[in-house]
């Protein structure tokens, strides 16, 4: 027997669940929340860069850490990576939709940081 309900049922447009340990979106928090992937992100927000121009932008970073940061946000649909046929080889890499829906609330908080930084 099925009882009415006074209230309609609308179903979760958010089904994850950050705060469950086994929620499939914590891996995608950790990628976000981690530092060289939130600056790759900002930097790729104008538009296409090659490897060695988001390098300059990201001062300090290792070509190793850029270069698994691009490829972990690349496997997580945020960054594409486009091969052009040249010699040498040119790489571009430029933000999804997805990307460019994450670095909103990322600028932001980069945004919140330069500007509260050192004050105490």
């Amino acid at each position: 027997m099925m009882i009415a309900s006074a209230e309609p049922v609308v179903p979760n447009a958010y089904p994850n669940n950050v705060y469950a340990a086994n929620c499939q979106c914590r891996e995608m928090l950790d990628l976000l929340a981690s530092k060289w992937a939130a600056l790759a992100i900002g930097a790729l927000e104008n538009g296409p860069m090659r490897f060695g121009v988001v390098r300059k932008k990201l001062e300090g970073i290792s070509p190793k850490v850029l270069s698994q940061t691009l490829r972990k946000l690349e496997d997580h649909g945020m960054v594409d990576r486009t091969v052009f046929p040249a010699v040498p080889l040119h790489v571009e890499y430029s933000l999804t939709p997805l990307g460019q829906s994450a670095n909103a609330p990322l600028a932001h908080l980069r945004d919140w940081v330069e500007a509260n930084t050192g004050i105490t």
